[in-house]
């Protein structure tokens, strides 16, 4: 992760920057307010900045502030460096908009602890982010379905808005993105299809010559069916 570090002083900026390279972070420097406000407004800038309270151009208040009016970039994480340490100078800075501040001269342990609080912040803040864009991007490809829906309780089609009775994979069809993929369940497979196709299995086992059954009604009233002899017999 890149920091942004904005330090009139040489030999602070100096510190700052041969500490952060050491931990492993990308620098960016500048010594002046203006110049800082410029790089935390492009696209590319880092998402963590550590901003001396005391620069020309513009001081580490006015930047802290004028980053938080800019909702493109409220997402940025600050810590503004100050020599100050009077509580009410601490207050005013966190009401500009700084996320923490850290008193000169620095402790580099401390600093390390409150750098790594800001990247966990920033991390955090990137994951929601992405899970908001996700979210959103999933609602666009979805239309939902709200109300009563009249439904037929036997061959459950819909009555759609103009008094006309749809088939229930049609409705959806055409009131949301889905997409049916027909199949059969297992109680349908034992209700319907296992009797058919044990059906079709004794069709199949009958010889072709073999009588056809004669019923009750049949034997009741003496009619069976005639024989071979009997259809080639003259009249």
């Amino acid at each position: 992760m890149d920091i942004l570090i904005a330090e009139d002083d040489l030999a602070s900026r100096r510190i700052l920057e041969s500490t952060l390279r050491k931990w492993g972070y990308g620098v960016v420097s500048t010594s002046d307010g203006q110049a800082a406000y410029e790089i935390l407004c492009r696209d590319d800038t880092p998402p963590l900045a550590i901003i001396d309270w005391m620069m020309p151009g513009l001081d580490g208040v006015t930047v802290c502030r004028r980053i938080r009016e800019n909702a493109a970039r409220k997402g940025l994480y600050l810590i503004l460096l100050t020599a100050r340490s009077a509580k009410e100078d601490l207050v005013s800075g966190l009401d500009a908009g700084a996320d923490d501040y850290i008193v000169k001269p620095f402790n580099r342990e401390e600093l390390q602890a409150r750098v790594r609080v800001g990247v966990r912040v920033v991390a955090l803040q990137a994951s929601l982010a992405q899970r908001v864009r996700d979210l959103e991007q999933a609602i666009s490809q979805v239309r939902q379905l709200e109300g009563l829906l009249p439904i037929c309780c036997y061959c459950k089609s819909i009555r759609n808005d103009e008094n006309y009775w749809q088939r229930l994979e049609e409705y959806l069809i055409d009131h949301s993105r889905a997409k049916f993929s027909h199949g059969i369940c297992p109680d349908c497979f034992e209700k319907v299809i296992k009797p058919q196709l044990a059906a079709q299995a004794a069709k199949a086992k009958r010889p072709a010559d073999a009588p056809a059954q004669v019923g009750p009604a049949q034997e009741k009233s003496g009619a069976f069916p005639a024989t071979d002899q009997e259809r080639s017999a003259p009249s």
